[in-house]
């Protein structure tokens, strides 16, 4: 007997995590290069949200069901990823407040591939 447990994916969850991470640092890196701390807070949030969003559509895209909860585990991993490498360093609250808008788009990413998936499957049975 399989439980939901079981059926979900960790292998691509937390690859999909490790590539939402690995694309907001190569997107932080270079806009703090030249533009700077300041403007850097402004981009960390939408840019948690789309890469999460886009990570986790590409994890719950591969699953068979649990589609928003494989999205949202992506961003939780990616959380406790950045978690880890900034342990015992001072951040500003809204780094902190980034780690809910990537566990929300990664679950909304889960949501964009359930949606796709259940479009398709309509149009293949008509």
């Amino acid at each position: 007997m399989t439980t939901a447990i079981s059926r979900i994916r960790w292998g691509r969850i937390v690859i999909g995590g490790v590539l939402t991470e690995v694309a907001l640092i190569a997107v932080a890196i270079p806009i703090r290069i030249v533009a700077g701390d300041a403007v850097l807070l402004y981009v960390v949030a939408p840019a948690c949200l789309a890469a999460a969003f886009v990570f986790g559509l590409w994890t719950a895209r591969r699953v068979d069901a649990n589609f928003i909860l494989h999205g949202a585990l992506v961003g939780v991993v990616a959380s406790l990823l950045y978690i880890a490498l900034t342990w015992n360093q001072t951040l500003p609250m809204l780094y902190h407040l980034s780690h809910g808008l990537k566990v929300i788009g990664g679950a909304a990413g889960g949501a964009f591939a359930a949606r796709q998936i259940r479009a398709a499957t309509l149009s293949a049975t008509k």
